[in-house]
């Protein structure tokens, strides 16, 4: 369970970098790192349904 908690900590660091760099103006680093945000958000997200699944609860 630590390493969704891990993951999703770092997809919101990612989605806070995604902002700061959208008011700044650097359009391109903002894509980057919405997709960043959303990759470590999906593995955060898979790790903790297949440790549900793993369990045996539905």
């Amino acid at each position: 369970m630590r390493h969704v908690w891990i993951r999703g900590i770092m997809g919101l660091i990612w989605l806070g970098a995604a902002v700061v760099s959208g008011f700044s103006g650097g359009f391109e680093t903002t894509l980057l790192y919405l997709v960043l945000g959303g990759v470590f958000f999906y593995s955060a997200y898979a790790t903790w349904k297949k440790e549900k699944d793993d369990k045996g609860d539905k």
